[in-house]
């Protein structure tokens, strides 16, 4: 029996977009006619992708998670401050970070599964919070600076055989994918999916719900913590550097065909979702257009996503009651 990979359901379309995008940039800009323009674009792009698997593990559980830009921001915030400029405090404090996004996925997972406060309002809640504990703390003017080597993550290159110069954070996106791949094909990332298909379902067959929605929580908080040291480094300190960073990650993660409600999608097209995005903002800006429209962008791709995504389910209903209708048969 031979092994054929075949996409995920719905990872085909954001792949056939995507593949526009790019061939759209090529055309409108002289760098992008040559690999390394591409490999820039992913490089800037590397923060968002992480962001969106992190948002993926969420949404597909059933949940949203609007904290990781506030959570951004804080990691980057915190990070400069306790450095402050000084190398020999970069590899503390980045354990610190990531222990940070560790903690806010841990306390949004247990307030949403423990005391059954929706999501949408738990992580609105803690993007508040931290939003109010950045400026209480900075005064709306972040102080200290962010090491050389904390930032070499996010604008440094390391030497690859073959491949030339390859830039960190397209490395540690790499690595992240495939683990988030190889996660999502194991037991436990099915039962992730199935939480948000049918959680009386999996409750009955012995899953444990809660813990599942906890794990994507924290993975959530753990990604986002990632994306704050690779933004950190490649786009400096600044009390706005997360965001609005929420609703992009969500929008990439529609864009990729995740329905919002969860029990469907594929963590490579949330993440190809992401780049695509990255790469329509920078063909608007080749092209002239206002930055001002991004955000205009980003809520006609989520209603259209919605939109499309709830025909597609309303038509496989239809379909599969139409089908599994027997006919009536005269008996003789």
């Amino acid at each position: 029996m031979s092994f054929r990979p075949r996409l995920a359901e719905g990872t085909a379309p954001v792949l056939v977009v995507l593949v526009v995008l790019l061939v759209g940039l090529a055309i409108a800009g002289p760098a992008y006619s040559s690999p390394e323009g591409y490999l820039a674009l992913l490089k800037r792009a590397a923060p968002l992708m992480i962001l969106a698997i992190g948002q993926y593990f969420v949404i597909v559980s059933g949940g949203f998670d609007l904290s990781v830009g506030a959570l951004v921001t804080a990691g980057v915030v915190i990070a400069a401050r306790l450095i402050d400029g000084e190398d020999s405090a970069t590899a503390w404090v980045i354990l610190l970070v990531l222990a940070f996004g560790l903690l806010v996925g841990l306390v949004n997972g247990l307030v949403t599964t423990v005391l059954l406060v929706p999501s949408f309002i738990v992580t609105l809640g803690m993007l508040l919070v931290l939003d109010g504990a950045v400026f209480l703390w900075t005064g709306g003017a972040p102080r200290g600076a962010l090491s050389p080597g904390f930032r070499e993550f996010g604008r440094g290159a390391v030497d690859v055989p073959l491949l030339g110069e390859v830039p960190w954070s397209v490395l540690i996106l790499l690595a992240i994918l495939a683990a988030a791949v190889l996660f999502m094909r194991g037991g436990t990332g099915r039962a992730l999916v199935a939480v948000g298909d049918n959680e009386q379902a999996v409750r009955l067959s012995g899953g444990r719900v809660n813990r599942l929605r906890l794990l994507a929580f924290v993975l959530s908080g753990l990604l986002a913590a990632v994306a704050a040291i690779l933004l950190g480094g490649f786009a400096g300190v600044s009390a706005q550097v997360g965001a609005g960073l929420e609703f992009r990650a969500i929008t990439a993660v529609v864009l990729g065909g995740v329905l919002l409600g969860g029990g469907r999608g594929s963590v490579v097209a949330a993440t190809a979702g992401a780049l695509s995005l990255e790469a329509l903002f920078t063909l608007l800006n080749l092209l002239g257009v206002a930055g001002a429209l991004e955000s205009a962008v980003q809520g006609v791709i989520i209603i259209g996503a919605v939109a499309y995504a709830s025909l597609g389910v309303g038509l496989r209903h239809r379909f599969t009651r139409t089908t599994t209708k027997q006919p009536a048969t005269a008996s003789g």
